[in-house]
């Protein structure tokens, strides 16, 4: 990683993933629990430069698939960490200037597999960033067959950036998946049927957030073996112009509903060691069973496999197929009839 040059790469990657706001990611293992006001030492600390999108590419490409990455914007210190990543991967980005700096997220964990985070902002993108950092997007992302738009938006951007840059790069032969939150999310959705995609990834509250559910009453419902809310919920964003729905469950599984029907897959028991990059690595799952031509069961049992091998791993480690637990069990389940 770490090249900030626009050049296309010469073999055309299956997937491109835009993390829009990357981040440096210092972890912190803590050996006992945190303790609010109090003097603990760490047991280990970790950096590296990260982002959303950045994990879902290194998740690809540790399984074998030719992928891209390209971030909105990035500086000195996040490329001397590139450089020096395990994963040989290329960052594509706009170089910032001074007093512009890639945000630093912490990352606490303790030992019982409880993670806290505090996330910066980022810097502010000018109005020529922005459209530098689509640019080159759209330039890497000619012929790959997914594109994944990925995380929260860096101050300056349009709230609906990421409806913006669907239509720039979806097509018949292109696929586009989104995962990110809050006002970035609702404009996403804002932009139905008219700049329809391809995957989504919610949890229980933002699927609440999105349809005007309860997330609470999902996370019960969904322990109890009671998918009928979550199905139905999902059903209604599969039917403004979302391909595929995956909403994933944490330890309850996840469940993903498309025009050919609805399925759940439950999770394996694991002990969670870090829930860090465990969304990235299910969508990163899905994409991976997608490419190879599998079916939408065989895409959520994949999802389900990395997010659950992401979790059981400590800190930011990322799954590996030496990871995955054994194969989810993965079920049809009943559609709500359409009006």
């Amino acid at each position: 990683m770490g090249n900030s040059s626009f050049a296309r790469e010469a073999t055309t990657p299956a997937v491109v993933t835009f993390t829009a706001n990357p981040s440096i990611d210092r972890t912190i293992a803590l050996g006992q629990a945190l303790e609010r006001g109090e003097v603990q030492r760490a047991t280990g600390v970790f950096e590296q430069a990260a982002g959303k999108g950045v994990n879902v590419a290194q998740v690809l490409f540790n399984a074998g698939v030719t992928v891209a990455v390209v971030a909105a914007a990035i500086d000195a210190p996040y490329r001397a960490l590139s450089d020096r990543a395990q994963t040989p991967l290329t960052v594509v980005g706009v170089p910032l200037k001074a007093p512009q700096r890639v945000r630093v997220n912490t990352t606490i964990t303790e030992p019982d597999g409880t993670t806290t985070k505090i996330n910066e902002a980022g810097p502010e993108l000018t109005l020529a960033q922005v459209a530098l950092a689509a640019e080159a997007l759209t330039d890497v992302a000619r012929g790959a067959s997914w594109v994944v738009l990925s995380g929260s938006l860096p101050p300056g951007a349009p709230v609906d950036w990421y409806a913006t840059l669907t239509a720039a790069v979806r097509t018949d032969d292109t696929r586009v998946a989104i995962d990110t939150s809050g006002a970035a999310l609702d404009a996403v959705l804002a932009a139905l049927p008219h700049a329809p995609f391809d995957l989504i990834k919610p949890n229980s509250e933002e699927l609440a957030q999105l349809t005007g559910g309860d997330a609470a009453a999902f996370e019960r419902a969904a322990a109890e073996g009671d998918l009928s809310g979550i199905v139905a919920a999902a059903a209604t964003l599969r039917d403004r112009g979302i391909a595929n729905v995956l909403v994933t469950l944490g330890g309850s599984g996840a469940v993903l509903v498309n025009a050919e029907g609805a399925w759940y897959g439950q999770a394996p028991r694991i002990d969670v060691a870090s829930t860090v990059g465990a969304g990235d690595s299910s969508v990163a799952g899905f994409i991976l069973a997608e490419v190879a031509g599998e079916s939408a069961p065989a895409c959520l049992a994949s999802a389900i496999a990395y997010g659950t091998a992401a979790a059981s791993l400590p800190g930011t480690t990322l799954p590996t197929r030496s990871d995955l637990p054994g194969a989810p069990v993965v079920t049809a389940v009943t559609l709500p009839h359409r009006v």
